[in-house]
């Protein structure tokens, strides 16, 4: 989702950002969390995905919504079309399934509580939020909605959803530019799904 304004980008544009910024690659052991191929995205009707390695550490940029509350510990990987879409999985492996409930409720409240702060944070900004229920992937995912529009008419849709899987909590992000009629729920959360059901 980007965030725009007239001449720059607000910090919130991490949302949107293309390839993201590789800052190290993770080391594949038979016990990490696997990640979501290109073609396991919503399908683009004109490009298709490309993505980036799996990369230890935070995103950078941050995500909107859910940035602040990643930890150190995570695991990512970048996803982009050839046009404005883009997608981001982050990974994160608690140290046992307690805390990752812990994890993935606090996720889930800084989705709910995300475009009322995005607007206190942003008065040119107007957000709104929509919950689109609870999906069967292993312990549970939840799939919501941010769209943004500003003062001067630029409008964008993201796609989240917060996933366990016993210790693992997995978020995906999906965004473009556009409205809540653009975003392809029913895609998406056949992604979470399957991001959830194959993290091992």
């Amino acid at each position: 989702m980007n965030i725009r304004t007239r001449g720059a980008r607000l910090a919130v544009t991490a949302v949107a950002a293309g390839a993201a910024v590789v800052v190290a690659t993770a080391p594949a052991t038979a016990s990490a969390p696997r990640f979501l191929k290109p073609g396991e995205l919503p399908p683009h009707p004109t490009s298709p995905w490309y993505a980036g390695p799996v990369t230890a550490g935070q995103p950078d940029p941050l995500p909107i919504c859910v940035g602040e509350a990643l930890p150190s510990v995570s695991v990512h990987r970048a996803y982009w079309t050839e046009l404005d879409t883009n997608a981001l999985q982050v990974t994160v492996v608690e140290r046992d399934a307690r805390r990752a409930k812990e994890f993935a409720a606090l996720l889930r409240k800084d989705l709910a509580s995300c475009a009322r702060k995005l607007m206190r944070q942003y008065p040119e900004l107007t957000a709104e939020k929509k919950y689109y229920g609870r999906l069967k992937a292993e312990e549970g995912a939840h799939v919501y909605g941010i769209h943004t529009e500003t003062s001067w008419g630029a409008s964008d849709i993201a796609l989240f959803s917060v996933g366990r899987d016993g210790r693992t909590v997995t978020v995906v992000k999906w965004s473009q530019m556009g409205a809540f009629r653009d975003a392809p729920v029913a895609d998406f959360k056949a992604t979470t799904v399957r991001a959830v059901n194959k993290l091992y």
